[in-house]
């Protein structure tokens, strides 16, 4: 029984330990595939139902390699884009070089570029 009980915690302890990181892999691909979509409801009820701000995840999140805002460009999300550029600061989304990303990678017409330069003008 003694050697029992060590091995019992540390498989509680791993299980513990390993159902934040599964979680947010799965609201992180959830987030994507919103983005993805262009479902702005579904994203922000996500966002919401999880307590997450789009601004403290900016950074750790990327969907296929992109930051948000990209990965919206690339997909044509125009209204999850704007909502997503909505919610960061603007000294922030000018620092990003979204605009700079989406004119030399074939996105120069997309609708956010405007929305972009608005919200790092502002």
């Amino acid at each position: 029984m003694k050697k029992v009980l060590p091995l019992i915690a540390m498989f509680a302890a791993s299980v513990v330990f390993t159902a934040p990181a599964q979680a947010e892999d799965s609201i992180a691909q959830s987030l994507c595939s919103y983005v993805k979509a262009n479902d702005k409801n579904s994203l922000r009820k996500a966002l919401t139902d999880n307590r997450i701000r789009v601004k403290n995840i900016y950074d750790g999140l990327q969907c296929e390699g992109l930051p948000l805002v990209r990965f919206a460009i690339k997909n044509n999300a125009n209204d999850v884009g704007e909502f997503i550029v909505k919610q960061l600061p603007g000294n922030f989304v000018a620092s990003l070089g979204d605009v700079e990303w989406a004119q030399s990678n074939g996105f120069s017409t997309s609708a956010l570029i405007d929305v972009i330069k608005t919200r790092s003008a502002g």
